[in-house]
Parts: C-alpha cells; structure tokens; sequence
C-alpha cells in the first residue's frame, strides 16, 4: 500500500494499535502526519500510480525461458515437473530449500505476512539469486487462489521482490482458475491440467503407501528404496513412457509396497497431520514433522493434497444454494467434482484391493463431516475443509492429530483451533494438538507440544492393547 500510494504522490503512515499500546505515541504520529501534509500541500503533484507486469509472452515460450516452480510438496511435485516438460515448457522444480529460504524470504517481506508467503518468495529469490540461472530468459510460476487469504498475494509478493532486486523483467506466472491473470505464452491445455491431476493423484498414493509401511519396515531404508524406484517409474510416465497405463501405474505401486516385507505384528500410534497446506506438506516449513513423528515411534497419517483442490470445487455449489451465485457455479461444482472423482477412482480401486491400505474418503462425504461443527461459509484459506479432515482421520479410527498452521492465519486459527474443543466433545478419545509454524517460532516449544501429544497417545495404546 505504502508503495502505491508514494508512487502516486500521496503519503502513508501505518499506525499499529492494540490494547497494550500507548495512544500517546499514536497522537504523536498522527500530528506529524498532518503537519507533513499542511508542509507538503503547496507543492504536492498529483500524478497517477501506474504500474506494468511483465508477461510471459509467446516468444518466451518459443525461446524456451526456464520457468522456475517452487517446491511445496516433494512425495507429490517431483511428478509435476515431467509434466510441464511434456508440454513444451522449460520447468524447473526447485528441491534445494534450505533454512537460506526463509531469511532471504524475510529480506523481501514483511514479518507480518504469513509463513508461507516468506517461504515460497524466499525459495524463488534464493534460486533467482543464485547465479544458476541467466535471469534475461527466466519465469516464475506461483499457484494464486483468489479468495480473502495471503495465499492470493503470492503473485504480488514475488513481483514486489523482483521489483526490489532489480529484476522486474522477470515474468510471474500467475497459475489459477479464476480467471485472475492470463499470459500470452503459458496457456496450459486440457490434457495437460488432466496429466497434472493423475500425477498429484499418484503423489497421494506414494503418500499413502510410503507413510503406512515405513515406520514397521523390516531393513531400514527398504521403504525409501522403494519410492524412489516407483517415483522414477512415476516420472517417465508422466514424461510420456506408456510402459503402463494409468491405472496400471497405480496397482503396480500398490502391490510393490503391499508385497515389503515389514514387521506385521508391531502396532505403533497413528497420528493424523492436518492445517494449512504448505506447512502440512512441505517437510522444511513444518521441521520435518513425519520424520519426528516416526523416530519418536509413531506412524504419520497424511490426507490427500487432491482433497484440497476439491474443496474449492465444491464450494462453488454452496455459493450457489446459499450465496446467491449463477446457476453456472453448481454446474462446475458437479462436474468439477465428478471429474476429480474419475481420476482419483483408479487410485481408489487399487487400495480397495491392497491388504495394508485404505482408500481416501469423496470431498463430498469431507464436506458432511464439517457441517456437524460448523458452516460450510467458511470458505477462505483452508475454511471449513480444516476440520473436516480431522473428522475424517477420527471416523477412520485416527484419534491422535497434529493441527498445524502459521502463526497469525486467522482462518487455520479459528476453523483449526477454534473447533478442537466441540470435536474433542463428539469424540471423546480424539487427542488434539495445534502447533504454530512461523520463521521465529521456537522448535524446542514445537517438539514439547508434540512429545506430549505422543506421550497421551502411547499411554492411551497400552490402555487399550491391556
């Protein structure tokens, strides 16, 4: 704001004001503001704030400009990449994250954003920066929501960013449904948005398979072993190797990791990992929470990303039912969702007929279970999805659940936090805990949480296994 305003010719001042605040200094702020105003009023210009973006054109594509892809969830974005090179786009997927992403993340934004705006600009300015990439031919792609959430700002956040260093030339692809952005050069097709799915499918079977079995395996590291030969398969697949189709592709990784050989008489606490869904999924944002909860013996029990995408599918219908919305809107929210369950349905299929896994639950039973708490009009940022995934875990006998969010996301605070104490109430053995996430957070408070919630829960396994 400050920047569009003073491009204008205008002046910004930020009071901040809360109930520990003098309102002595606030006063003070406010007569220099009008004292500035009555100095600056003679010879103010006015003049109207402009501003280009740069867009990916159609050359770019011809030229092959490498487009760099921030990393969010490793089990489910090393499929996305063979994708976009599959259709004729130069992706680069960034998978060397570090601790250097989030301080180069706070140098082009404010501390006050949310954690995972600070993350995804720190991953692309660490990479841009690097010198790994002539910056003359480079793009960068950022997923963008367009709902009241932080996440709609990644896009200006990174443009900002660029602005800052100099590189305002770099082209920010704006990727979204909503018709928020276009750009001459990227134009995905319908093929292509259908090979992305599968492969975000295939990602949630990985999950599945990999989470369940790897903390009874009997050699250590045979589990990994494993994913990554199937995550290589995977890959040529998407990258157009059609030794297996679709569907084959998904009952042979079943039946590999079905057939690991694993302890089959250990039982360890299952612990459900629900919130915001940068944290949940991306190990360095959530200090690497699966490999915690599994050297500290337990077994992590992750929804589907795909699961996310079909909640803002299906909160097109009750725009319409409830909010007023076109006809349209129910008409996409239907084929919209049948359509996620037709791609999903191989994958579903092949863990029906496994003797380890259960298959996902329809977004459209998710959706039944959050209206017994709260509203389905709480639709913005993770809304009412949040707590339908931890009624899903509780029904599917997972009782143990981490809740995790960045600090200050008031919807993850309210639809997460805010409804542990009625479910805890329906459920009466559910064990809750909500950990917050931010660049200053303190892991030793982190881990406390988390060893206490282990804690009940193993004491609750030996109550019920006597």
């Amino acid at each position: 704001m400050r920047e569009i305003l003073e491009g204008a010719g205008r002046i910004c001042t930020l009071l901040k004001i809360d109930e520990v605040n003098n309102l002595g200094a606030a006063r003070i702020r406010i007569r220099s503001l009008l004292a500035a105003m009555r100095e600056c009023a003679a010879n103010a210009e006015e003049k109207e704030y402009t501003y280009t973006r740069a867009q990916f054109t159609e050359q770019m594509y011809k030229e092959g400009y490498t487009i760099l892809i921030p990393q969010m969830s490793p089990v489910h974005f090393n499929l996305l990449g063979p994708v976009f090179r599959k259709n004729g786009y130069n992706a680069v997927l960034l998978n060397d994250s570090s601790r250097n992403s989030v301080e180069i993340g706070l140098k082009y934004v404010n501390n006050d954003a949310c954690y995972p705006s600070i993350l995804m600009v720190g991953q692309l300015m660490e990479a841009v920066l690097s010198g790994k990439y002539d910056t003359g031919k480079l793009a960068l792609l950022m997923t963008q929501t367009g709902g009241c959430c932080r996440a709609s700002n990644y896009v200006g956040f990174i443009r900002r960013a660029l602005d800052q260093a100099g590189l305002s030339h770099i082209p920010v692809i704006s990727l979204n449904t909503g018709g928020l952005e276009s750009n001459p050069g990227f134009k995905p097709t319908l093929s292509m948005f259908k090979e992305g799915l599968e492969s975000l499918c295939v990602g949630d079977l990985f999950m599945r398979c990999l989470y369940r079995v790897r903390p009874y395996e009997l050699e250590k590291g045979s589990a990994n072993a494993l994913h990554e030969k199937w995550e290589k398969i995977a890959s040529d697949h998407f990258a157009g190797d059609k030794t297996y189709t679709y569907r084959q592709l998904c009952e042979e990784i079943v039946k590999a990791f079905d057939s690991l050989p694993i302890n089959e008489n250990l039982v360890k606490p299952r612990v459900g990992i629900v919130g915001e869904i940068l944290v949940k999924f991306m190990p360095l944002a959530n200090n690497y929470l699966v490999d915690l909860l599994e050297k500290e013996g337990a077994e992590a029990v992750v929804p589907d990303f795909v699961d996310f995408l079909g909640k803002y599918v299906y909160d097109r219908r009750y725009k319409y039912l409830e909010l007023g919305a076109p006809f349209s809107k129910l008409i996409i929210s239907k084929l919209g969702v049948a359509g996620l369950n037709a791609l999903r349905k191989p994958v579903e299929d092949a863990l029906k007929k496994s003797r380890r896994f259960e298959p996902p639950m329809s977004i459209t039973d998710i959706a039944k279970g959050a209206s017994r708490f709260l509203s389905l009009s709480n639709q913005y940022g993770e809304g009412w999805f949040l707590c339908g995934e931890m009624v899903e875990l509780l029904n599917e006998g997972v009782s143990d659940i981490i809740c995790i969010q960045p600090f200050g996301c008031l919807p993850n605070h309210v639809m997460g936090k805010g409804t542990i104490k009625a479910l805890k109430e329906a459920y009466t053995d559910a064990n809750i805990a909500a950990v917050d996430y931010d660049p200053g957070a303190s892991e030793v408070n982190q881990l406390n949480r988390i060893k206490l919630m282990l804690s009940s829960a193993k004491e609750k396994q030996k109550k019920n296994a006597g």
